[in-house]
């Protein structure tokens, strides 16, 4: 049960970060902000900044289920991830840092979606490899 919870939870702070940063670069975009490496520096910049803010382990907790102390503490990552699309598109035009961002807002929106599927998958290589003793108790109830 730790793996899946542990599946549940990475899945869904991949999908905030890349939500964050894409939203991130819409913001930009929108701005009208071109795209450049010292953009990409102020966006790490950014990133260092929340890393060393973060807050503690056991500060907010649990929120409709989701464990909202592990999205705060990954929090740093989102700028970090807005910053390389714009190093990888160096003078992009504020209208293609918008695109990028819905790029990354598209990902982060696959990722939740796919979140049974990768459930699904680990049930299925589980119930392969013998599911953590389900057949031993199928065994003893017999």
């Amino acid at each position: 049960m730790k793996t899946e919870t542990a599946i549940r939870s990475g899945t869904m702070q991949v999908t905030m970060l890349l939500l964050v940063a894409g939203f991130m670069l819409l913001a930009l975009g929108l701005a009208g902000a071109p795209s450049s490496i010292q953009l990409a520096i102020v966006l790490c910049g950014l990133g260092a900044v929340l890393y060393f803010t973060r807050p503690g382990e056991g500060e907010v907790g649990y929120v409709a289920g989701i464990d909202v102390d592990s999205l705060l503490s990954a929090l740093w990552l989102a700028p970090i991830i807005a910053a390389v699309p714009l190093v990888f598109e160096v003078g992009a035009t504020g209208e293609e840092v918008q695109a990028l961002g819905g790029i990354l807002g598209l990902i982060g929106m696959a990722n939740y979606f796919l979140r049974p599927v990768y459930l699904l998958l680990y049930s299925l290589v589980r119930s392969v490899r013998g599911g953590g003793g389900s057949g031993n108790q199928k065994m003893e109830r017999l």
